[in-house]
């Protein structure tokens, strides 16, 4: 009843979500020179919000597939894109949009464990999938690894581009994660968040804030496989998400 009662009320705020299409936390890592690589998110919303901000669908039991094919131009500079698409409940699949990015991070040889970089993206999604339809990000990142841990942080900004969100400005969507190496695996959490506009965070109850076990395979070389489960920590947080990511580097 709650969870309800305060998803009803959302629909009079301007929307603000984690993206339902590409939950993960860049570590500063790119593309080498020359190098392409291809990934398939496939995120499930097992068990979801039943109401939605129109015309926004409801994110219940949605499934959400995004083919992301990459590029290494320069050793610190990797061009992107993302095609997504959607399988509803009902069993009927469509398109979510399209976006396209550009990742500058340090170069490899700048430290052995510390690394810095910051995306760009420009999105245009149907309005059932954001209201608003065109979109920006701005994510810096921040990671450091070593052979037993990586950690890694992420303070994305969304750019709403139109109305009606244009006027509320950037808004913050922080991820991160702690992983620990062991036996070709890495183990550990992540975290995403969305806590509205810079210039006014919503209150705690109407934020998202989820929390994710993840397992991701390191002994498979070229190879990239991350598989977590999270769950929903507020109220107007879907309460279980199941996430995939695979992942090859064509020529490593």
């Amino acid at each position: 009843m709650t969870r309800a009662l305060i998803a009803t009320l959302l629909l009079s705020l301007p929307a603000a979500a984690v993206d339902a299409f590409e939950i993960q936390v860049y570590d500063g890592t790119a593309n080498a020179q020359g190098e392409a690589g291809l990934e398939m998110h496939f995120n499930y919303v097992a068990d979801g919000l039943r109401t939605s901000a129109l015309p926004e669908l409801l994110p219940h039991h949605q499934a959400h597939l995004t083919l992301e094919p990459s590029y290494g131009i320069i050793s610190f500079w990797e061009l992107g894109a993302y095609l997504q698409g959607s399988l509803l409940p009902g069993g009927t699949f469509e398109y979510a949009g399209a976006k396209l990015r550009s990742k500058f991070v340090t170069p490899p040889q700048w430290h052995e464990h510390l690394r810095f970089g910051v995306n760009f993206e420009l999105s245009l999604l149907p309005a059932r999938y954001d209201h608003a339809r065109w979109g920006a990000e701005i994510r810096p990142i921040a990671a450091w690894e070593d052979d037993r841990w990586i950690f890694a942080a992420n303070a994305n900004l969304g750019l709403p581009l139109t109305a009606p969100d244009l006027h509320e400005g950037p808004e913050l969507q922080p991820c991160a994660m702690a992983k620990v190496k062991l036996a070709g695996f890495a183990l550990g959490i992540e975290y995403y968040a969305s806590l509205g506009p810079l210039k006014s965070f919503a209150p705690v109850a109407q934020q998202e804030h989820y929390l994710f076990e993840a397992v991701d395979v390191l002994f498979w070389k070229g190879v990239e496989l991350n598989v977590a489960v999270g769950q929903g920590l507020t109220a107007a947080s879907n309460r279980v998400i199941i996430k995939t990511i695979i992942g090859y580097v064509f020529g490593r």
